[in-house]
């Protein structure tokens, strides 16, 4: 191959670097869309076999393949089925001790034939683990002796030598995503479910905390009395910064909510001030949210509402808390 630089027909290096770049897009492009029509009854099969399994996934693999192994090995894990990675190397100095009969070995080889894992066929076979062979080549050595073969061939890697592993790997990790997916959709699998998995940083925050973590309660949350006048009100409303009071009976029961922007329609209504109360100024039946919801469902309500804070309440009667955007964002949940 040339190196990119100005040639005789006048294109220069920078443009070179463009067509090439777009060319090896376009040609992994092209090998993952290859692989939509192999998903037959096959694939569906080690879907199901997966789903049952009661063992690990164990993905083997080396080289670029096996790069490519961690990171099925890693997705699978975060979708709650348990795998891990096996170096195909590593396995025939002890390492094949982690392979139990109820286990099902992924196997990666774009050949087939990769000496290192082919060598390691015979005792896998005697283990009567389920084999699921991801190859290139449906007649290779690793295909014959698998249970199950997912084709992930292309026609040519994106090297312009057609040497590199590139659109080979590209599409090896797309139909380990493909089985990744597929299987979370049977299983019904929940955002929760996710979090479970991912506990740490944005993520495990926005999946994570719950109404409850991030409310306010007690004598942090705007209430005032049903004939309370319009002094009160406002002077509530300042001291506790939420933009909103909520207005209780004498039980402490949830009557309804006043908010600014009914400050300003009373303001431009032309209405007596002195004769307005609490319970004249507020809407009924507010919005409310559980205290076990999730944060992020919180953020969902506000925006569904276009409002900027919610009264937590199971049964819309008994104040939990108030929960504010302020503290949506502050947690790092949007």
């Amino acid at each position: 191959m040339q190196p990119l630089k100005k040639d005789p027909g006048g294109k220069d290096e920078a443009l070179r670097m463009m067509e090439e770049a777009r060319r090896v897009l376009q040609n992994e492009s092209d090998s993952i869309a290859q692989l939509k029509d192999r998903i037959d009854a096959t694939f569906v099969e080690v879907v199901h076999r997966l789903d049952a399994c009661k063992g690990h996934v164990v993905v083997l693999g080396i080289g670029k393949s096996g790069l490519i192994g961690q990171k099925i090995a890693a997705t699978f894990s975060s979708i709650g089925l348990p795998a891990l990675f096996l170096h195909a190397a590593e396995a025939s100095h002890g390492d094949l001790g982690i392979i139990g009969k109820e286990d099902i070995l992924l196997a990666i080889s774009n050949s087939g034939e990769t000496e290192e894992l082919v060598r390691l066929l015979p005792i896998i076979n005697r283990r009567k683990c389920t084999l699921v062979a991801m190859t290139g080549r449906p007649d290779s050595t690793l295909a014959k002796r698998a249970d199950h073969v997912l084709n992930v061939g292309v026609s040519e890697e994106a090297c312009p030598l057609n040497l590199v592993p590139t659109s080979s790997t590209t599409a090896t990790l797309a139909m380990g995503d493909a089985l990744a997916l597929v299987l979370l959709e049977k299983r019904g699998f929940r955002p929760e479910d996710f979090a479970q998995h991912h506990p740490g940083g944005s993520l495990g925050r926005r999946l994570l905390t719950t109404v409850e973590d991030l409310m306010h309660s007690g004598d942090e949350v705007p209430k005032v009395l049903e004939d309370a006048d319009l002094p009160a009100v406002i002077t509530e409303m300042s001291r506790k910064r939420f933009g909103t009071t909520l207005v209780i009976d004498a039980a402490g029961l949830l009557l309804g909510i006043i908010t600014d922007g009914d400050l300003r329609r009373l303001m431009e209504s032309g209405k007596d001030f002195q004769s307005v109360c609490a319970r004249d100024l507020m809407s009924r039946s507010p919005k409310c949210i559980g205290r076990d919801h999730m944060a992020t469902k919180a953020v969902q309500f506000m925006d569904e509402h276009s409002i900027t804070s919610v009264v937590v309440s199971a049964d819309g009667q008994q104040v939990d808390g108030i929960i504010h955007l302020h503290d949506l964002l502050k947690a790092g949940v949007i």
